[in-house]
C-alpha cells in the first residue's frame, strides 16, 4: 500500500459494545477531511431541543477526553473554547474568561401618560380652533 493509497482511508471509529448489546440508533456521524466536514443525522428526537442537552454533554465528554490525553489543555479550557466557537459561529457575541460582563440595563418604568406633557412640535403642528374658524 502506497502513501497515496493510506491517505485514502478512512478511519471510523468502533461503536461502543454496550451500545450494541443495548440497542438503540445511531443519531450523528461526523467526519473531517482536509477542510471539509462532512455530517449525516436524522432527526430521531421528538423535541429539537434535546439537540441542545446532547450537544452540551459532548461538549463536556470532549473536555474530559482532552485533559486525559496529553494535550495540555484543561477540560474548562476546553469546554470555555467550544462554547466560545459555537457562540461565534452562531452569531452571538463572546465574553471572554476573566472579563467582566456587563449587567443588563433596566428599561426605565412606564410612565401614565397623563403625567407625559405634549410636545411643543405636536401642538404647533395642530391648528387651534380659532384659527380652524377663520378658514
Amino acid at each position: 500500500m502506497s502513501d497515496r493509497d493510506e491517505k485514502k482511508a478512512y478511519d471510523a471509529l468502533a461503536v461502543p459494545e454496550e451500545a450494541l448489546a443495548r440497542g438503540g440508533v445511531e443519531l450523528v456521524r461526523i467526519a473531517v477531511n482536509e477542510d471539509k466536514l462532512f455530517l449525516t443525522t436524522r432527526p430521531a428526537l421528538k423535541d429539537p431541543a434535546e439537540w441542545g442537552e446532547i450537544l452540551a454533554e459532548l461538549t463536556r465528554r470532549l473536555g474530559v477526553l482532552y485533559d486525559m490525553g496529553d494535550t495540555g489543555y484543561s477540560e474548562q479550557d476546553v469546554v470555555v473554547a467550544i462554547e466560545e466557537a459555537y457562540a461565534a459561529d452562531m452569531g452571538a457575541k463572546s465574553a471572554r474568561p476573566g472579563t467582566r460582563r456587563k449587567s443588563a440595563k433596566r428599561k426605565p418604568a412606564p410612565r401614565k401618560p397623563a403625567a407625559r406633557k405634549p410636545k411643543q412640535k405636536a401642538l404647533k403642528k395642530a391648528p387651534s380652533k380659532a384659527k380652524r374658524k377663520k378658514r
